[in-house]
């Protein structure tokens, strides 16, 4: 069965949902709501992998642009090499690029945690719904 171009992402399932639901006839279940509480699971995820790309794409961006910052550096350091101070200027400027390499990483470490975090957040709050929904449910009526 090929999926309609047009159709949301979870429209064949929910179709799907509707008619099985049917079959059985199962009184006092809301239809509608199943579904709608599915539809927000499917867009929850998407936005959750929509964060955590956009994460990624930062931090192979921002990795990228300490990898061209550090290269300009070591040209730099390489021809300020001749002098007779040249390689104490060599070491100070390799202790400076140490120093930097820790921050740079340590930078990166931060935007993969927010990344990261930040995509969980998203699907926990749905979680969370998710258990408020079924403890409605549950409840007799």
């Amino acid at each position: 069965m090929e999926a309609d171009s047009k159709q949301p992402a979870g429209g064949m399932w929910s179709d799907d949902l509707r008619k099985l639901a049917e079959k059985f006839q199962t009184p006092g279940l809301d239809i509608a709501a199943l579904i709608e509480w599915q539809r927000k699971d499917m867009e929850t995820l998407v936005e959750a992998n929509r964060q955590a790309y956009a994460g990624v794409t930062a931090l192979v961006e921002r990795r990228n642009e300490i990898l061209q910052e550090t290269l300009a550096q070591w040209q730099a350091a390489i021809q300020d090499v001749t002098g007779a101070d040249g390689l104490a200027r060599q070491a100070e400027a390799a202790k400076l690029g140490v120093e930097k390499a820790l921050a740079n990483f340590s930078e990166l470490s931060a935007m993969e945690v927010q990344s990261r975090n930040s995509a969980w957040k998203i699907v926990q709050d749905r979680l969370q719904e998710n258990l408020g929904n079924l403890q409605k449910l549950l409840q007799p009526k």
